[in-house]
């Protein structure tokens, strides 16, 4: 049976998309699909980063044509990011098209450790990315990015961003010595984290990751209400305790309209490295238990290893260090998922809407 676009299209709706669980057409990822003779010429836009999916999805179609009769298949995969809808009355920051928010409802379940890892992750997949350390009382992105140095501004204005790991940075760590405490009240502080994400010139960022300080004060708050966030991801422990806190986070950020992308589990399982024994130090079954009770999808779960504390502290977190390892790949897994999530939200069409002056003649 000689090859249509129809039955083209046909064995495209077979090929399904693992990161999105959608087919190429219902997707609409299909597109400019072509037949001339044995030749079939298509184009497959993910709307994701996905550097390293590229090339099987550019095979699994090939192979599925080939399969249909085919004589040659020319596929263009690629990926285009683009903004989306943010909280009502707020607009997209320009030069930054998604604004990721990194937030626990309490200290010490490796929230910031999580943020760089994403960043990186989704940086290695080939978005343009840009970090910024919002918890400004304990900055902790200089040292985990490796940055040092102050920034510079050319116009007196705005700064430039620091780059670690190829992604962009700003963070009140470079402004101010290691050592020495933020001692300032509430204003004092939500308004250096305006001032550390709208002068700060940001370059063409597709994903900015903000690591939020634990909690649900002030700069949450100020975040969640006056800045154009495209999603929050939580950050908890299996710990009783710590989800206790992570479901207040949720229902801060559900009241203020933040959509919710997931919730990634940390230090889930512990391996014993001499005997490989599995050993949950903080309990199980956390996240899901989240996900039953309130309806927020899991994005993934990361154990507790010396590994990821090391490298961090080193300054090149899992995802540059070992960009191979089980760890990295689980944190890949993670933001592919969140980045899907995104790009199923409704885009920011606020660019193309037209501007209406009204004048005397």
């Amino acid at each position: 049976m000689p090859l249509t676009v129809e039955r083209v299209n046909d064995v495209l709706k077979t090929i399904v998309d693992e990161n999105t669980g959608r087919d190429l057409v219902t997707s609409r990822s299909a597109r400019n699909v072509k037949v001339d003779g044995d030749t079939v010429h298509l184009d497959v836009e993910l709307g994701y980063p996905a550097a390293s999916q590229i090339e099987p999805m550019r095979e699994r179609v090939r192979a599925a044509l080939q399969a249909a009769g085919a004589g040659a298949v020319n596929a263009q995969v690629t990926m285009k990011i683009v903004a989306h809808a943010v909280q009502r009355g707020l607009k997209v920051l320009p030069n930054v098209k998604n604004i990721v928010a990194v937030s626990s409802g309490k200290g010490g379940v490796g929230k910031s450790t999580v943020a760089v890892n994403l960043a990186l992750a989704l940086a290695a997949e080939g978005a343009r990315v840009g970090m910024l350390d919002a918890d400004i009382y304990g900055p902790s992105q200089p040292m985990m990015l490796g940055i040092s140095g102050r920034p510079e501004s050319t116009d007196g204005k705005m700064i430039e961003p620091l780059i670690g790991h190829g992604i962009q940075a700003a963070s009140i760590g470079f402004l101010i010595d290691p050592d020495q405490p933020m001692v300032w009240r509430g204003p004092m502080v939500t308004q250096a984290l305006q001032q550390l994400l709208t002068q700060t010139r940001w370059v063409d960022v597709d994903y900015l990751v903000v690591d939020m300080p634990p909690g649900t004060g002030d700069i949450q708050l100020t975040l969640a209400q006056q800045v154009p966030v495209t999603g929050v991801v939580i950050v908890t422990t299996p710990q009783d305790i710590a989800l206790l806190d992570a479901v207040k986070g949720l229902k801060m950020f559900e009241k203020v309209g933040v959509p919710i992308l997931g919730v990634v589990e940390n230090m889930a399982v512990h391996i014993c490295a001499n005997c490989g024994h599995a050993e949950h130090i903080f309990g199980t079954g956390g996240a899901e238990r989240m996900q039953r009770e309130h309806g927020v999808a899991v994005l993934g779960s990361l154990p507790l290893d010396i590994s990821i504390r090391e490298q961090t502290d080193s300054g090149r977190p899992t995802v540059v260090a070992a960009p191979d390892s089980a760890v990295a790949l689980a944190y890949k897994a993670i933001a592919r998922r969140v980045a899907v999530k995104i790009a199923e939200k409704a885009r920011d069409m606020s660019l193309k809407m037209p501007t209406i002056k009204v004048q005397n003649t």
